[in-house]
């Protein structure tokens, strides 16, 4: 089993960041000041191209802490944040830049590389879980929630569909190609986010990969936009979806 350390320490705004690494793999736990008492845990996954600090990150934790006094954790995914990207990761990323310029579709290749990048961060996030839940203010009887758009979707479908411990799940923004047939496995409540106008995902295919999904509680959240412009709102909307959840009591400024 691999143990978590802890490598580095601070506080501000009632939020402790610490970060850590399980097994060599970097990432971060953000937790409520005041008291060590047992409290829910929601794992996240970041976008492509970012990492387990991005604003997007410590905003949702920022929002899931202070409103509901949960925990909160991220790992860097492969070839990414404090991550070494090996060959195979600039191939990749080179082939996607080369279809952007020539402004040939992404899909196809974003699809395949998030697969390659889903296989190796599936057990990563797993023993992380496993770390994370031998820390006396997280435990392991607690319920543990996941939350990851774009290509946090890509690596969280996977993941939740073999991942027993989470309990509800929060996804959106990617192709069903790869994801459908995991999505089949998925029977927790889900909240799943899409743009209407994305110009990446089109919205036949984002419906696919929501229909996918075998929660009997699932809700689709559908905004007007492009793929970049998912609002802020809805942000809180995913707060109060993991309240319900996971045992939280969101407070009047979530």
């Amino acid at each position: 089993m691999n143990s978590l350390q802890f490598t580095a320490e601070s506080s501000s705004n009632g939020m402790v960041e610490r970060d850590f690494t399980v097994g060599g793999v970097p990432g971060v736990l953000w937790s409520p000041v005041a008291g060590a008492d047992r409290a829910p845990l929601v794992l996240m996954g970041h976008g492509g191209g970012n990492h387990k600090k991005h604003p997007a990150m410590s905003g949702r934790a920022q929002r899931l802490v202070e409103a509901c006094g949960f925990h909160v954790a991220v790992i860097d995914a492969p070839g990414h944040g404090d991550r070494p990207r090996t060959e195979h990761d600039e191939q990749e990323i080179a082939a996607l830049f080369a279809a952007r310029a020539a402004g040939e579709p992404e899909g196809p290749i974003v699809v395949r590389y998030n697969a390659h990048l889903a296989d190796l961060a599936v057990p990563e996030y797993r023993a992380t879980l496993d770390a994370l839940q031998a820390l006396p203010e997280i435990g392991a009887d607690g319920p543990v929630g996941y939350w990851g758009i774009n290509m946090g979707t890509a690596i969280g479908v996977p993941f939740v569909a073999v991942e027993p411990r989470i309990t509800a799940a929060v996804f959106g923004q990617h192709w069903p190609h790869v994801l459908a047939e995991k999505a089949k496995q998925i029977t927790i409540p889900i909240e799943f986010d899409l743009q209407w106008d994305d110009e990446h995902i089109s919205r036949e295919e984002g419906l696919t990969l929501f229909d996918a999904f075998a929660s009997k509680e699932k809700s689709l959240h559908v905004n007007s936009g492009k793929h970049k412009e998912l609002p802020r709102f809805e942000a809180d909307s995913a707060v109060r979806f993991f309240a319900r959840h996971l045992g939280g009591a969101v407070t009047a400024s979530a």
